[in-house]
């Protein structure tokens, strides 16, 4: 499996594959910023990863996600799931479900991080508030030229700013660096003896990262 890694590997260090299989992580949402995470992870080394997602992959998604025309019409988990096997021999455990207060303990048990890369208020909310003093959770989207990616403790749940997802403005280059952050940010919680825990924000049209 290493050999796989073999760049990663000089970069983390030796043990790093062993400090990775004893942690499991959540992503919910596998959309533009999900995928991206998911692939991500996958492709540094990541091996216990369960992503939980409602949605099928549609037309409009193909600039913005990673997934390809012959896609289309599947299920983001059950595709993004194809996609990392073919890629790096991964299953990843994928659950077409809708999360809610009600199933949120059944869906996030067992696991050492959750990641939110939901598309909608009322889902960030509901993970928000389930993660607190229960699991570490990683939050993180964009709206307009803006991207953050924050730990739950400083995380405000946005507003929904569009009626409709498929309708508001989405860079790619923007989703490419909130993704490269989040998975970083997550790189660091899983292997760093003293994790940082540090939030950031992104604004695409002056091209400027900065930790808060």
């Amino acid at each position: 499996m290493l050999q796989k890694f073999h760049h990663e590997q000089i970069y983390r260090g030796p043990d790093f594959a062993t400090k990775l299989a004893a942690r499991h992580i959540t992503v919910c949402g596998a959309g533009a910023i999900g995928s991206n995470i998911i692939e991500g992870l996958c492709r540094q080394g990541v091996s216990r990863l369960r992503v939980i997602d409602k949605d099928r992959v549609e037309s409009h998604n193909l600039s913005t996600q990673v997934y390809e025309e012959n896609d289309v019409g599947q299920l983001k988990e059950a595709a993004i799931g194809d996609k990392m096997f073919r890629a790096v021999g991964l299953d990843i455990e994928g659950h077409h479900r809708e999360l809610t207060a009600s199933n949120s303990k059944q869906l996030l048990k067992g696991t050492d991080l959750v990641i939110d890369a939901f598309d909608n208020s009322a889902s960030r909310l509901i993970l928000r508030n389930y993660c607190i003093n229960r699991i570490p959770c990683l939050h993180a989207g964009v709206a307009d030229g803006y991207g953050e990616c924050a730990w739950n403790d400083v995380y405000r749940v946005p507003e929904d700013t569009h009626a409709d997802v498929c309708d508001y403005p989405l860079a790619r280059n923007l989703v490419i660096l909130i993704s490269a952050i989040a998975c970083e940010e997550i790189m660091d919680f899983l292997l760093a003896s003293q994790p940082r825990g540090r939030s950031w924000s992104v604004t695409l049209k002056d091209l400027k990262i900065s930790p808060y």
